[in-house]
């Protein structure tokens, strides 16, 4: 059990850090000063605040967390229906399927704590409290002289 929930922990640290280390490019609204000129104007999926991109990430790293574990307990009912009657194997299948419903429950309490914070801050959503941060943009950014 205590191997199972390391590897799990393990799969979950590789992906989570691999979506945060991922580069991203941004489009600001706005005119650069210098040899070019003009605006680009950001299409539909690009965030134009700091606030909503933190939202988008949590929802995505959320929704990839809670699809990892779907995943991880339907590989253990997959186990446990072609174990055989194999003692061993079902005993595993059975650990995975354990580890897939506390890690849901662990997902689950995660959320539910951070929204009770946030409530407690007066925030009526997550949205909300990302919200007043500063726009991605290119306003105030010039050239060296």
């Amino acid at each position: 059990m205590k191997n199972t929930l390391t590897t799990l922990a393990a799969k979950a640290s590789l992906v989570s850090t691999s979506l945060f280390l991922t580069g991203v490019a941004f489009a600001g609204n706005g005119t650069v000063k210098g040899e070019l000129s003009g605006t680009v104007n950001t299409g539909k999926g690009f965030a134009d605040t700091f606030g909503t991109l933190i939202s988008s990430v949590l929802t995505f790293v959320m929704l990839i967390a809670a699809l990892m574990i779907l995943i991880y307990m339907i590989w253990g009912g997959i186990q446990w229906v072609t174990s055989g009657g194999d003692s061993g194997k079902t005993e595993e299948a059975r650990n995975k399927i354990t580890a897939a419903v506390v890690g849901l429950i662990i997902l689950a309490a995660a959320w539910a704590v951070f929204l009770i914070v946030i409530n407690f801050l007066g925030f009526s959503n997550y949205t909300e409290l990302f919200s007043n941060l500063k726009s991605i943009g290119a306003e105030g950014v010039s050239s060296a002289p």
